[in-house]
């Protein structure tokens, strides 16, 4: 038992186990006792060898070879069209009120322009995958930019319109009403890429040592930065009106779009499967073979600056014998020669599976039923579900009574929850490499997965504290009894703890099951955007029938705490699912791999 993550009794490796710190001088032994060939690349650039997982190849055009500072910068570029993108979906918090009166629409109505725009995301994510998987990220990544642009227009111009007409023209007002709702539905589908493949790409760029920081850094994009829009939006509104709020993500969006086409090359790279170290596993479940066995790396690659060294053409060329049970390698060959910035530019760079369009658009229905997938789902998606609908409520108790705050000062009560956000990207950002690195090395250097799970305990903590503080402060506010300052500080912490939930569960997934990564962040997309609709469908009405919040935030709060809770025997039994799964893959029992 590694640090209570219990053993598994039928493979000796299970696919996402490796040996994270080892003495790099020596050759990697063999499960059976035999001594390997070959030994692997680490990096140097810290006090200790680390060994790199996954194993780069020898071509200089696959990503993990790229310096630093490229993939960085790729990151860097990525995240912030995504602050963008993902910016669209809370622009609309503080403006119940001007739009409810220009559109002449409803407060439920008004809730369902941010409802149906996570509806797009989930069901454009559905179909966004197996493109992603069939050509790779950066197509769509560009599509969705230029779709972002046209929609953000469209709503525009649209919202303008129909602000513009006299009071008495109702009927017309609804038909721009439904004219920003389209636009709004077609903003989500821009969005998707951002949401469902930003995370997936660090898997794709880093190696598992360096991937905690830059996930923190992504998902506070995705999720976080997006909370300094109404901040922004309620003060845009009272200057030039609500519409230009989508003219300026239009503009940002065509800058970012610049950027993404420019510097911004596919990340998806087919690897020989035998350098994937951390997904790999033999088909022989007896256990006689390592992971780390047969690599294409002769001797150990060093590097001062975090990226692997090259190892000699010869090395590569040579051919490598393998146990029974591990792929073919199809691109251990010659080495190809580096592309140039223009051939990295290309929209297309080849397939990067084999598998068809149709197989591999079913391929999240079945992943709903394996129970690491459930869980990254409920960890994620129920947090994010309770933020919108969090930001529903703040909406009725800043705009109607005691306060009766218009659409500017209810924009800056956001500023509680993006300060939540910097300080779970914060706690995320610090804890995720070093708990990582510690328990590997309290594990005598072999890393688990399941390490990422204990981020969940501070998510817990802050969940728990934002969601049943909020349910007694909003009570309050309503009585007119506490400061608006206590509900927006219960909301931050409640935003923190959705950060660090949301970084705890894409670590997990990309550490534990990198193949199938951008499944798994489409199943989380579509949970947790259906889940934020049904909500946003809701939130008026049960606002409106309930006596008392204090009851409805009890029950949410409790229900979270259960949640986390579950992650004591993902935990636990984590590894024993894993090689289960690996065993009886629910994608080839359904026919979809």
């Amino acid at each position: 038992m590694g640090l209570g993550v219990l053993e598994d009794r039928v493979l000796n490796h299970v696919p996402g186990t490796t040996r994270y710190f080892d003495d790099p001088s020596r050759h990697q032994v063999l499960l059976d006792g035999t001594t390997a060939r070959q030994k692997l690349k680490t990096d140097n650039s810290g006090p200790e060898p680390i060994i790199l997982i996954p194993q780069p190849s020898d071509d200089p055009n696959d990503p993990l070879n790229w310096p630093l500072w490229k993939r960085d910068l790729i990151t860097f570029i990525l995240s912030m069209t995504a602050i963008f993108a993902t910016a669209l979906g809370p622009v609309l918090a503080a403006e119940t009120v001007p739009i409810s009166t220009t559109l002449r629409s409803d407060f439920t109505a008004v809730a369902l322009l941010t409802g149906y725009f996570l509806l797009g995301v989930g069901v454009a994510a559905f179909f966004f995958l197996p493109s992603g998987r069939i050509w790779g990220k950066r197509h769509l990544f560009i599509i969705g930019t230029v779709i972002l642009i046209l929609s953000s227009v469209w709503a525009g111009i649209s919202a303008r319109d129909g602000a513009r007409l006299p009071g008495k023209m109702v009927a017309e007002k609804h038909n721009y009403y439904r004219s920003v709702l389209g636009a709004r539905i077609v903003q989500g589908v821009g969005c998707a890429p951002f949401e469902s493949l930003v995370n997936a790409a660090i898997g794709d760029l880093y190696f598992v040592h360096q991937r905690g920081k830059r996930m923190a850094f992504t998902n506070l994009a995705v999720f976080g930065g997006a909370f300094f829009t109404p901040v922004l939006a309620g003060k845009i509104s009272v200057v030039i009106g609500w519409w230009w709020n989508f003219w300026f993500i239009a503009i940002f969006c065509f800058v970012c779009m610049v950027a993404v086409v420019l510097f911004c090359p596919e990340t998806a790279y087919k690897r020989d499967e035998s350098l994937n170290t951390d997904i790999c596993a033999p088909t022989d479940v007896s256990g006689n073979m390592s992971y780390a066995s047969e690599l294409s790396a002769e001797t150990t690659a060093e590097t001062e600056s975090g990226e692997a060294r090259e190892p000699s053409r010869d090395a590569a060329d040579k051919e490598m014998k393998r146990p029974d049970g591990w792929p073919t390698t199809p691109n251990l060959g010659a080495i190809p020669p580096k592309q140039s910035w223009v051939q990295s530019m290309a929209l297309f760079n080849g397939r990067k599976t084999d598998e068809t369009f149709w197989k591999l658009l079913l391929r999240p229905l079945p992943l709903f039923f394996q129970p690491a997938f459930l869980w990254a789902c409920l960890i994620q998606g129920t947090l994010i579900g309770w933020t919108v609908f969090i930001g529903a409520i703040l909406g009725a108790l800043f705009l109607g009574p005691p306060l009766w705050w218009g659409a500017e000062k209810t924009g800056y009560t956001y500023l509680g929850a993006f300060v939540g956000a910097i300080v779970g990207f914060i706690i995320s950002g610090t804890l995720s490499d070093w708990s990582a690195k510690k328990m590997t090395k309290m594990n005598g250097g072999i890393y688990e997965p399941e390490f990422r799970i204990v981020m969940v305990i501070p998510q817990l903590i802050l969940g728990a504290i934002g969601l049943y503080g909020i349910g007694y402060a909003s009570e309050s506010l309503f009585k007119d009894e506490v400061s608006y300052l206590v509900p927006v500080t219960f909301f931050g912490f409640e935003v923190a703890a959705m950060v660090i939930g949301a970084v705890a569960s894409s670590l997990y997934i990309v550490d534990a099951y990198r193949d199938l990564s951008i499944e798994a962040f489409t199943c989380m997309i579509i949970f947790k955007n259906i889940f934020s609709f049904a909500l946003t469908w809701k939130a008026f009405d049960w606002i409106v029938m309930a006596p008392t919040v204090i009851p409805l935030f009890l029950g949410v709060a409790t229900v979270q705490v259960a949640i986390c809770l579950t992650s004591i025997p993902m935990y636990m039994y984590g590894k024993r699912n894993r090689s289960f799964f690996h065993r009886h893959d629910i994608l080839k029992l359904t026919g979809l791999r």
